[in-house]
């Protein structure tokens, strides 16, 4: 079974190793930001460069846009990690959820294109700083809504909490990537086991 893993998921793994001291943030800033929409589609070259011109000429307000975008990234990612551990999300979590929500509700709207109807932005918000973060809210609120949401997981892996989208036939997957964190967790545990053993084998010659 092939899933595409929704832009949400994408967007909030924008930060890999965040249960360690040192997270790898991969958007530091709100240039950064823009880096990853171009990356994922959601702004072509000439939006981009009107986001970085309005970045620059107001820095303070690209600033706090930021900011914005990095809390909701984390309110999403500790939604999502509670319902992959069947707990329940933090109603403020939700609520940072809605408001982003509510603020784009007005500048969304239905597209025509040959190969039918899709879902788009007006083009008043090229120059509101905000509007990056919201295809990312829509993509979260499609996730939790629907049938994939059963699929959703949190990689146990030491120090990982990368959020993904179980594919396989039975639901089986547990790690990110068996390379990384399922082989290092074997490593432990047969470390561990070796370890278990060698302290209860009674050594040569001497009496158990």
């Amino acid at each position: 079974m092939v899933i595409l893993e929704p832009l949400v998921v994408q967007f909030v793994n924008t930060v890999g190793w965040r249960r360690t001291e040192a997270p790898r943030e991969s958007v530091p800033a709100y240039l950064e930001l823009i880096d990853w929409g171009v990356r994922q589609g959601l702004v072509g070259g000439t939006e981009a460069d009107r986001l970085r011109e309005e970045s620059e000429s107001r820095p303070a307000e690209a600033m706090a846009a930021y900011r914005r975008a990095i809390r909701l990234r984390e309110a999403l990612f500790r939604m999502f990690e509670a319902h992959a551990s069947d707990g329940t999300p933090d109603p403020n979590d939700l609520e940072i959820l809605n408001a982003a929500l509510a603020e784009s509700a007005g500048r969304r709207r239905l597209e025509a294109t040959s190969e039918g109807f899709r879902w788009t932005w007006s083009e008043a918000v090229g120059t509101d700083l905000d509007w990056i973060l919201w295809p990312a809210a829509y993509s979260a609120a499609e996730l939790l809504t629907g049938e994939m949401l059963g699929r959703l997981k949190a990689c146990p892996g030491e120090g990982c909490g990368w959020i993904f989208i179980d594919a396989s036939r039975n639901r089986s997957r547990r790690w990110c990537d068996m390379q990384s964190c399922g082989n290092r967790a074997k490593a432990r545990r047969h470390y561990h086991r070796s370890r278990t053993e060698a302290d209860t084998t009674p050594a040569q010659g001497v009496d158990a």
